[in-house]
């Protein structure tokens, strides 16, 4: 009798199976993400405050940052911000020494998990190149800033590693941290008011 393979699903919260292998659009739920992200850590946990910085918390950073840097961009394209990282609802998020070491497997398992999410969500599976430049653009400034306000970087080693910031791009910008559940609502929340003006 041959082996059976392993299994390559999660069951999540609203009861639906994700397929690694083969994710489909109509199992990803906003609710789930905003779940599972509100619930990983960034920078493995290594980070000051009294509640870990999580990734659902950095992603409406960097959807904030994405929007002061396109200037007036479209709706879809804040949504893909918002959405960057959601594949770590289901795989977590590795730092970047560990994506390294794992090698293109990961990029592949992340790039599988992004176009099923896009396409629930009306986004084209694969976005264009110039948007996800941008959105790449504001993640870094997200890093730095969350490298340097609690992550124990100097303004010198987070500048080395993620490139210096525009002050006027990050004016008035802070790190939040909150309970999972508020950062969940908030989430939530925020891809919905999104979804509105698609």
């Amino acid at each position: 009798m041959p082996p059976r393979p392993p299994r390559a699903w999660q069951r999540m919260l609203s009861g639906r199976r994700l397929d690694l292998l083969d994710p489909a659009p109509l199992d990803v739920e906003v609710e789930d993400i905003a779940h599972g992200l509100a619930f990983v850590a960034r920078w493995n946990g290594q980070t000051r405050g009294d509640y870990a910085y999580s990734v659902a918390e950095h992603s409406l950073l960097v959807e904030t940052i994405f929007a002061r840097l396109a200037r007036s961009p479209q709706p879809r394209w804040r949504l893909a911000a918002l959405l960057h990282d959601a594949p770590e609802y289901v795989i977590g998020d590795m730092i970047s020494p560990v994506k390294a070491a794992i090698g293109p497997a990961y990029g592949a398992l992340d790039d599988r998990l992004s176009a099923a999410i896009h396409l629930r969500f009306g986004l084209p599976a694969v976005l264009p190149a110039t948007v996800k430049r941008e959105i790449k653009r504001a993640d870094r400034i997200s890093a730095w800033l969350e490298a340097v306000r609690i992550a124990g970087f100097t303004d010198t080693e987070a500048t080395r590693f993620f490139g210096a910031p525009d002050p006027a791009v990050i004016d008035g910008l802070d790190i939040v941290l909150r309970p999972p559940l508020e950062v969940r609502a908030a989430y939530t929340a925020r891809h919905a008011d999104l979804l509105a003006t698609l």
